[in-house]
Order: C-alpha cells, then structure tokens, then sequence
C-alpha cells in the first residue's frame, strides 16, 4: 500500500478503481473500505450531535421567562465548545468545574432548566448518560452513624454520568456539627472529586437559605463556581406559561377564564406565602384543577360538544386556597 494510492481513496469507488488496476490488494481494500466506513460514521455521528444540542438549546429558547439563566446557559455551552476545540489543536484549556448553584423559589424553572443542561453536557460528551437525578435531604441523610454516608454514597452512584441535583441542599447544614447532614456534605465533596470527570451536582434552593448555607460552609463556595439566580415570573410570563400548559393539554381558556386566571394570579402575587405557592408549579395546579372541575361540570350534560370539551370557563377556575 502505497503512499499515493492511501492519499488517493476517499470513497468505495477509488478502492474498487485500485483494486481492478492493481494498484492494492485484496487485504489492503478490505482495511480501506472499513476507514471509509468508519469515517462515514464518524461523520453522521458529529451531525446526529450537532442536531441533536441544537433541538436542546431551541428547548430552552422555548422556556418563558429566564432570559438571565438562558444567557449564562449559552455561555457555559460556547465556554465547553471552545474548550474542546482547544484541546483538539494542543492549547491549554481552562478547568471544566461544572458544579453549580440554583438559587430561586419554587416553580421557577430549576429543575426543568438542570434537565436541559443534562442533555446539553451528553450532547456535547462531558456526561455520558445526561439524567438529571432529584433528590432532597430525606434522600441522603440517614438515621445513625454511618447510615448518611451508605444513603448519599447510593443517590451519587444513581448520578454518574449525569446530574446529581438536591433541591433545599441549605437543609443539610442546619442541624449544625452533629447532624447527620454534615456526613452527606462530606460523602458529596469528596464524589465530587472522585467523579470529577463524569459528575455534575447542582445545589438549589431559596435565595437567602443558600447564601446562608455557602457562609456556613466556606469550602463549597469554591467548588461551585456557577451561580444561576431564576427570578419570579412576572404575570404577563404567568399567563403565557398558563397558557402554553393549556394548548399542550388541548384546551383553551374563554375570555372570562382568561380574566378571571389573570385576577387570581395577581391577588395571589401579592400575598404572603407567594415564595412557596407561587409561580409556575401555582399556575400548573390551578389548571389541573380546572380541568377536573371542567370534567364534573360535563359530565351529566346530555348532549357534549367538541367546544364543550375545548375550553375551560371561568366557572371552572378555582380559588387559590380551594386549590
């Protein structure tokens, strides 16, 4: 096999053409086609990938609200690229410490967006699984010594090669130095290192909880050096948000449902425990009960339209505290 006729093959076509006039034998054909074959999927791979993070990332375009969170997003998937890019030609690369803090209410998008990021870090092979894994504090500490280090050591076992995400991760620390919870952040840290490759962890929970949770432990604020802030949704996100849950359920709101939605959301911002009860979760139980409340008012009706069966009415949204 010589230098020319290697330089030469780039399809089955060349090798059969050299082949036939001698040029390779048999054997040296056989190696050629598996190459060509090789490369050909090589190829098709790369592009199924590069479909694939764009689907991804038009996801999380699609997410209402969030503008500061899908921009840090972005950032953090054009730092990865770049990085590899580099490591191709030879050039240093910055450390790829991917950890992070979620800091926001309920119903903001914290889980949803660690989902995306999941299949973005899979797409863009930095995990190689790309699940996201929920737990919260009942999930790693356990009941006696030695009990929180199995339980934590397990959910991290369920995380590898995706996202290992604790939501109220603050709780861990307020039992002070002999609660078990302590033991969980220790068997966490010490994953973190040994996983370092193939393991991302996202600590969320309440703004102010998780300040005070990184001020008690010096020592994680280093190690998670990507903060992402998810802010209450305004009204106006609140209703295309209720609206979009709506459409996907193959409903649609009257005029007066819309209204009477919107009047509710807003007396409900205003009130004290919006943080907990707010927010898209909020928005989501509202119209899952209007739907069921939409079912009882149609189901003794003698005679049930298509319209009937389309759209929800006022009478059927609820109260907040009836929800």
């Amino acid at each position: 096999m010589n230098e020319n006729s290697n330089n030469y093959v780039n399809n089955d076509d060349n090798v059969i053409e050299l082949l036939i006039n001698g040029k390779i034998t048999p054997v040296e054909a056989i190696i050629f086609f598996r190459e060509i074959e090789r490369h050909k999927n090589s190829v098709v791979k790369k592009a199924n990938d590069e479909e694939q993070l764009e689907d991804i990332m038009m996801e999380l375009d699609e997410l209402i609200g969030l503008d500061k969170v899908k921009q840090l997003v972005k950032e953090l998937q054009a730092f990865v690229s770049i990085q590899k890019k580099r490591q191709e030609e030879n050039l240093l690369t910055e450390p790829q410490v991917l950890h992070m803090i979620f800091k926001g209410n309920p119903g903001t998008g914290k889980t949803t967006v660690a989902r995306i990021l999941g299949k973005m870090f899979k797409a863009m092979k930095i995990l190689q699984k790309g699940h996201t894994v929920e737990v919260e504090r009942a999930d790693l500490v356990g009941e006696y010594i030695g009990h929180t280090a199995q339980k934590t050591r397990e959910q991290i076992k369920r995380a590898i090669g995706g996202i290992l995400f604790i939501d109220e991760a603050y709780s861990l620390a307020r039992g002070g130095e002999k609660d078990f919870g302590k033991e969980a952040i220790d068997t966490l840290v010490k994953a973190m290192e040994d996983y370092k490759e193939n393991l991302v962890v996202i600590l969320a929970g309440y703004k102010d909880e998780m300040e005070w949770f990184l001020q008690a432990n010096p020592g994680l604020r280093s190690r998670f050096p990507i903060r992402m802030e998810f802010n209450d949704y305004t009204i106006e996100e609140l209703m295309q948000i209720a609206k979009k849950m709506v459409e996907k359920r193959q409903y649609q709101f009257s005029l007066d449902a819309i209204l009477k939605f919107e009047k509710l959301l807003i007396n409900n911002k205003n009130g004290p425990h919006y943080d907990k009860m707010g927010n898209a979760r909020m928005v989501r139980n509202m119209i899952e009960k209007a739907i069921r409340r939409q079912a009882v008012r149609l189901v003794n009706q003698k005679k049930i339209t298509r319209d009937d069966l389309l759209y929800i009415k006022s009478e059927d949204i609820a109260e907040v505290d009836e929800i």
